[in-house]
C-alpha cells in the first residue's frame, strides 16, 4: 500500500473543519511523481504541523476551501 503513495510536505496549516473540528486543512507541496511541485489543499485527520511529510494515495483531488465565520 505504501508503495503507491506519493510524498507531500505540509507548507501551511490553514485551519480546522469538520462537525467537531477534528479535521485540519493544510496546503501540501507534492514532492514526487507526475504532480511534483504542485501545491494542493488537503484535509487531514489527526495531529499535523508545518514541515510534516504526508503519504498521499490520491494526489489529483483537492479539498474545498473552508469558509471563515
Amino acid at each position: 500500500m505504501a508503495d503507491d503513495a506519493t510524498p507531500a510536505e505540509v507548507i501551511e496549516v490553514i485551519g480546522r473543519t469538520g462537525v467537531k473540528g477534528e479535521i485540519n486543512q493544510v496546503m501540501a507541496k507534492i514532492l514526487d511523481g507526475r504532480e511534483k511541485g504542485n501545491i494542493k489543499r488537503r484535509n487531514i485527520k489527526g495531529p499535523i504541523q508545518k514541515g510534516d511529510i504526508l503519504l498521499l494515495i490520491e494526489v489529483e483531488t483537492e479539498a474545498k476551501a473552508i469558509n471563515p465565520r
